[in-house]
């Protein structure tokens, strides 16, 4: 089993064409239920302290490795026993069937067992269980105190994410991605229902254009670092300056060496934040390394005179946040030559784009394309998303969901962005990557202050 950090996410017809490339390349389809059916058996022998284990099987290949699963546990001595909602009707999957020589359950009939493999479905299914193979896996998986998912837990759509009831009443315990992640181990409500979930290595190439995100190589300051190299970040406030100076406060402590605050009373906050009123020419400072507008600028005339200004003048780096995303039109940045990151919730985000085609992936993708930006979609699931590939947060922290936790992510980012050749996408991945570590160090009832000190302990830890 591998932990899913930085493992490629591919979709259903994606994992199709990667098994199709394998076979084309000499490896049968044999071979991969053989692999994945082993490592599903190994999986359950090592968390199932020697208990019983009933392994259903569904008529495709999902099904032929539970078949290869139940024969491995079989031939090491586990109690293992078999049950059917149908019989085999793949070439690999009835081959499978041949090897196991225990009897076969009816689906229907099968009594409980202290740990379920649920092997019945996988990436093909579109449409919801029928409600009595629902009700059977409901039943069985409560009466289980370990519940296995091949692949995905029978019912799911691997792309849009949809989740099927007995699994979203009653998580499972452990999902074993086959080969690669797919777009419902990552998004809800699906993920949700998925529990814990680890990967299965099938040794076939996949692209990475989307992966879940890994840790980060952060820059660390030489010998001839100074507060310029570190990275310079300028936040253009308005008329709420606590939530400019969060994202200052985060700026510094996630790595900037040097922030200034435009606009706004000239006070409040850390000493090292410097203050000076608004000014556009000081803004074409070449000093700057990104901009920040958003956090406390308003939805004035004033606020959007601002932003009008830096995204015609195209002298820098931007991050768009807060109250700027709802004065921006997303195309007017399309023919900038600096890179601009986008950080919207769900709702900013139809308000910008509507709802592009796709899943929730593809939309954002779509939407860093029109924008030609790159977009932060925040949620439980966060998304860092280029036109052409993304990067998934999938461990979000409900307790973000308080006051001034956004502004912290923006100042965070503006710190990455600012960093000299920072690529962009890399520098968004990085700032919610700290982000959530900083989240993780605070813990629980924590306040948007305390997030953006936490981001120093977050940082010396990367």
């Amino acid at each position: 089993m591998i932990a899913i950090d930085g493992q490629p996410i591919l979709t259903a017809a994606q994992m199709h064409a990667a098994e199709d490339a394998a076979i084309a390349a000499g490896t049968s389809v044999t071979a991969l239920m053989q692999r994945a059916g082993e490592g599903i058996a190994a999986a359950a022998r090592r968390l199932s302290a020697g208990a019983d284990i009933l392994v259903l099987c569904g008529p495709g290949n999902n099904g032929g490795d539970g078949y290869v699963a139940a024969t491995t546990l079989a031939r090491l001595g586990h109690p293992v026993r078999v049950a059917a909602g149908a019989p085999p009707k793949t070439d690999a999957a009835i081959a499978a069937r041949a090897g196991w020589t225990g009897p076969i359950e009816p689906l229907a009939e099968t009594a409980p067992a202290p740990v379920l493999i649920d092997c019945l479905f996988g990436t093909g299914v579109t449409r919801p269980l029928a409600p009595e193979i629902d009700a059977t896996l409901a039943l069985l998986s409560r009466a289980a105190r370990l519940v296995i998912a091949a692949d995905l837990p029978s019912g799911t759509d691997a792309d849009s994410a949809r989740a099927p009831d007995w699994a979203t009443d009653h998580p499972v315990t452990l999902t074993l991605a086959l080969g690669a992640l797919k777009p419902a181990h990552v998004l809800h409500p699906a993920a949700a229902a998925c529990g814990t979930i680890r990967l299965i290595d099938l040794a076939i190439d996949r692209p990475d254009t989307v992966a879940v995100a890994g840790g980060p190589t952060l820059p660390q300051p030489g010998a001839a670092s100074h507060k310029y190299t570190r990275g310079m970040v300028a936040i253009v406030t308005g008329a709420m300056e606590g939530a400019a100076r969060l994202a200052a406060v985060a700026a510094l402590r996630s790595g900037a060496g040097y922030v200034t605050l435009y606009g706004g009373s000239g006070q409040g906050g850390p000493d090292a934040i410097v203050h000076r009123p608004y000014d556009p020419e000081a803004l074409a400072d070449d000093r700057i390394g990104a901009i920040l507008i958003g956090p406390g600028l308003g939805r004035d005339d004033e606020a959007r005179a601002r932003l009008a200004a830096l995204i015609a003048a195209d002298t820098h780096r931007l991050v768009i946040d807060g109250d700027a995303l709802h004065l921006l039109d997303p195309d007017a940045l399309r023919d900038r030559r600096n890179p601009v990151v986008l950080t919207p919730h769900a709702g900013e985000f139809r308000a910008l784009f509507g709802t592009p085609d796709g899943a929730l992936i593809d939309q954002a993708r779509s939407a860093a394309a029109r924008a030609a930006a790159i977009v932060v979609l925040k949620g439980a699931t966060t998304i860092v998303a280029s036109p052409t590939h993304a990067r998934v947060h999938p461990a979000g922290n409900p307790w973000l969901s308080t006051a001034g936790t956004g502004d912290v992510l923006a100042g965070t980012i503006a710190a990455q962005l600012a960093q000299p050749h920072a690529d962009p996408l890399a520098a968004a991945d990085a700032g919610v990557w700290l982000h959530a570590r900083a989240a993780r160090i605070v813990g629980k009832s924590f306040i948007a202050d305390d997030l953006a000190n936490a981001l120093t302990p977050a940082r010396a830890g990367a």
